[in-house]
């Protein structure tokens, strides 16, 4: 590893926890719009990022979300969808990454423009598929179900994902965790867990170390989106650590939901003195303006942590993959015979 970098470019660039709706170009955005005669607040990229990305931060994790709507907004067709999946990935290439989990939900990429939400899964799939073609990077697909609607609404939500559960790797519950607790989704991931998907869950954000126990008590998640409040609970960290359950954590993001009031002030570097299992991801790289290489790079030192916690990061990232043991395998090598080549992409 190079003494200057926090990336260890000997070990796979892995992003866990990315929304593909939050990671639109704002290029595409402007483009599709045009195209399609839908209203925007400006119309050049400069004048459009002041209303898309966030700077310092925002009034609540709600008002984070209501950010999305430009994004969204230019979701017209199935077409628009297959298209902002492939860009994803290929913006993942860009920066670097060998391997990605992004995450979506149908419901929420539809409603605008009214489309069917089976269909919108199985356009992003379609998006996905061909960019890992082209591109040569790994990328999965992670279905959400929006709890801010309702439970009703989330149960259609999840019948549409699971219309295609073989384009899926795992289930994840996105949204208010305050209002709409997880104890309201029992059925819904037992359903999900029935289909053979695994489960992240969004919590420990918004609200506090109950509602991690919650998410994994009631609906089995192995893996907590955010779930920075856990250090509260002393016998959460304990469970945490002794079941390997990982935490995605989302330095920027953090800060500009209000989550947070400052780099100095998150406990990424208390999760990783601790022991837990971690890594670091951008969670939406289009409203916070950055990418994978900002929160190593900058985020991380700002945020207190060392060469080493960073590197922990990527090879617990590594572990915490939705993927096999031998997929695991092959990304290590891959890395490895690029990083021989003296290729650090």
């Amino acid at each position: 590893m190079n003494d200057d970098r926090y990336i260890d470019f000997g070990l796979p660039l892995i992003d866990l926890h990315r929304h593909l709706d939050g990671s639109i170009r704002l290029e595409t955005v402007i483009e599709l719009a045009d195209q399609q005669g839908i209203e925007l607040p400006a119309q050049d990229v400069e004048s459009l990022r002041p209303h898309v990305v966030v700077d310092g931060k925002v009034n609540s994790l709600m008002d984070f979300i209501g950010r999305f709507r430009y994004l969204t907004a230019v979701l017209h067709d199935l077409d628009a969808c297959r298209r902002v999946a492939y860009e994803n990935v290929e913006d993942a290439r860009r920066e670097g990454i060998d391997y990605i989990e992004l995450r979506f939900s149908p419901w929420f990429m539809s409603e605008t423009h009214d489309l069917d939400p089976a269909c919108v899964v199985e356009a992003v799939a379609d998006g996905i598929r061909a960019a890992e073609r082209d591109t040569g990077v790994r990328a999965q697909m992670i279905g959400i179900m929006s709890r801010t609607y309702d439970t009703e609404t989330c149960h259609r939500e999840l019948d549409a994902l699971l219309a295609h559960r073989d384009h899926l790797v795992a289930i994840d519950l996105a949204g208010d965790e305050v209002k709409f607790p997880a104890g309201l989704f029992r059925d819904h991931f037992r359903r999900a867990r029935d289909a053979g998907l695994d489960v992240t869950v969004h919590a420990g954000e918004a609200d506090g170390p109950e509602s991690v126990w919650a998410a994994i008590r009631e609906l089995g998640a192995s893996r907590i989106g955010h779930g920075i409040h856990s250090l509260r609970d002393p016998a959460l960290v304990e469970y945490l650590a002794e079941h390997r359950i990982g935490l995605e954590v989302c330095i920027t993001s953090n800060l500009h939901t209000g989550t947070v009031d400052g780099y100095g002030n998150h406990p990424v570097k208390r999760i990783f003195e601790r022991g837990l299992l971690a890594n670091l991801n951008t969670d939406d790289p289009a409203i916070s303006g950055i990418d994978l290489c900002h929160e190593y790079e900058t985020a991380a030192p700002l945020a207190g942590m060392t060469r080493q916690m960073a590197r922990q990061s990527q090879v617990n990232a590594l572990e915490m993959a939705f993927l096999s043991d031998d997929e695991k395998r092959v990304l290590l090598e891959k890395r490895a015979f690029a990083q021989a080549g003296g290729l650090t992409t």
